[in-house]
């Protein structure tokens, strides 16, 4: 079985900040990933509408870490459960359990990758073209290399070894459009 996965719109960082939101659809499981700060909330909603899809038939939101660029549209998405790196989050309802491994559907699974945070979560999807990481772990394709905002560079690394060990087809980065990893990727 694998996943379709749709960017609904392309994240950037420069003057302005907008990040890239990806629609993920494995049988009844429909999730977006990271609804944060975007020029119009219409470049996040439009989008679903080719595929059959409202707000209200989103079952999940995974967020990738908690910087409002990745979150601020979160609840656009009014039926949603919401998942980090610690926890599944649902009206009032809070539940503890560790990202690392945890499967929203047989062929999406959360990572704990900690790099641009210490909290941070990428997003492993198993669709027809290959495994499609959806990760802020790289920005861009273009960089920066050296993620200004990385905590500890020795764990950004040891993270992005960690995604391009698993060999992935593409990777959907936190600002930017999906690229095909290289031995140019930085490391």
């Amino acid at each position: 079985m694998t996943a379709a996965f749709h960017v609904l719109t392309t994240g950037y960082a420069d003057e302005r900040v907008a990040g890239t939101v990806t629609l993920l659809v494995d049988g009844e499981t429909v999730v977006i990933v990271d609804p944060g700060m975007v020029a119009d909330r219409r470049l996040i909603l439009d989008p679903l509408a080719p595929h059959g899809l409202s707000p209200q038939d989103v079952t999940d939101v995974i967020f990738s870490h908690h910087h409002p660029d990745h979150t601020l549209n979160a609840a656009l998405f009014p039926e949603a459960r919401f998942h980090d790196h610690m926890a599944i989050y649902r009206d009032d309802v809070w539940e503890d359990r560790d990202a690392d491994g945890y499967r929203l559907s047989p062929s999406i699974t959360l990572m704990t990758t900690p790099g641009h945070t210490a909290e941070d979560v990428s997003t492993l999807v198993t669709t027809a073209e290959g495994l499609v990481v959806l990760t802020h772990l790289w920005w861009t394709a273009e960089g920066p290399a050296d993620d200004p905002f990385a905590p500890d560079r020795d764990q950004l690394r040891v993270a992005r070894e960690k995604v391009l060990a698993l060999g992935p087809a593409l990777i959907v980065p936190g600002h930017g459009a999906p690229f095909t990893p290289s031995a140019s990727t930085p490391v």
